[in-house]
């Protein structure tokens, strides 16, 4: 499966060192505060929803490989799915008792909704974070990085937004993708005839049909769509026109709970374990400088 890459202004490794070095130093007096006694003494009434339920909701997508889909029998699957997975481990191990793992098919034109009106309890997928929607949910610290890429036909590649002049883009409906190509095309004062599809495989196939010309979404999941649907004649384009920052979305105003879902994130990064769960869906060899650096940045220690 072909992996994402970040492209970004291609830093040395050395820099990106000092930069996680500076930031986990920055944040290192906020890891040493008492948060076992925190989680103890501090209400969740996420956790007392669960607790009284006896289940965990996390929600999914069914269109956005390899982070978050419905695999060939039917079963929620992804990297971001098998984050949430450990997450909910952690919640039964924290609550002493048996806790059931619910998988909530959502759109993802509803999906932040969905955490906010209680029908999830964790969004697991490609959930980019931004201010707007810090209004309805909270974030967890972040769980990859990825940026936005244009799916075309081979005889009319994509290299900035200026070859998108005339033609028809399709884009996911109410992500930040759709937003950043909104806003690119406005100040640069490019007419172009904008798209909206529900899900992703809608948008790929109004492409094939020759229903649009261009079509915009997260690089890594237009990447392994194409490896498995195999797409002759049409290719990936090499830039980033979006860069995104994906955490798994939290009902607001809930320290407690988001700090159970914190702790189990960093210690899958302070451990390696994120390794092992990265090479299921992207392959062992996953060598991105920029990603080693948000996972050395989100290793926060315990005490």
């Amino acid at each position: 499966m072909p992996r994402p890459t970040i492209a970004a202004a291609d830093p040395s490794r050395a820099t990106v060192r000092r930069v996680a070095a500076l930031l986990a130093a920055c944040l290192l007096p906020w890891s040493m505060l008492p948060w076992s006694a925190a989680l103890a003494d501090t209400a969740s009434p996420t956790l007392e929803r669960i607790r009284k339920a006896g289940v965990v909701k996390l929600g999914y997508r069914a269109d956005a490989r390899p982070y978050s889909y419905r695999d060939e029998k039917g079963r929620a699957a992804g990297y971001i799915v098998n984050l949430c997975r450990e997450v909910a481990s952690d919640i039964a191990a924290a609550m002493r008792s048996k806790v059931r793992t619910d998988y909530v098919l959502v759109p993802a034109s509803a999906r932040f909704e969905a955490v906010r009106d209680g029908h999830i309890d964790i969004l697991c997928d490609p959930s980019s974070v931004s201010l707007e929607r810090r209004e309805l949910v909270d974030f967890s610290i972040p769980t990859f990085l990825d940026g936005a890429s244009a799916l075309s036909r081979s005889n009319r590649p994509i290299a900035r937004f200026e070859d998108l002049k005339g033609l028809r883009v399709g884009v996911l409906a109410g992500t930040t993708t759709a937003e950043s190509l909104r806003g690119a095309l406005s100040d640069l004062r490019i007419k172009s005839d904008i798209v909206t599809v529900d899900d992703h495989y809608d948008g790929v196939d109004l492409l094939t049909a020759d229903r649009i010309d261009v079509y915009f979404a997260d690089r890594a999941i237009i990447a392994s769509m194409m490896h498995h649907r195999r797409m002759p004649g049409f290719q990936l384009s090499k830039q980033y026109f979006s860069y995104e920052t994906y955490a798994l979305a939290l009902p607001r105003d809930d320290s407690a709970f988001r700090l159970l879902v914190d702790r189990t994130l960093a210690r899958l990064y302070r451990t390696g374990r994120i390794e092992t769960i990265m090479a299921k869906s992207f392959g062992a060899n996953l060598q991105d400088d920029m990603l080693k650096a948000m996972v050395l940045i989100n290793s926060l220690p315990e005490r």
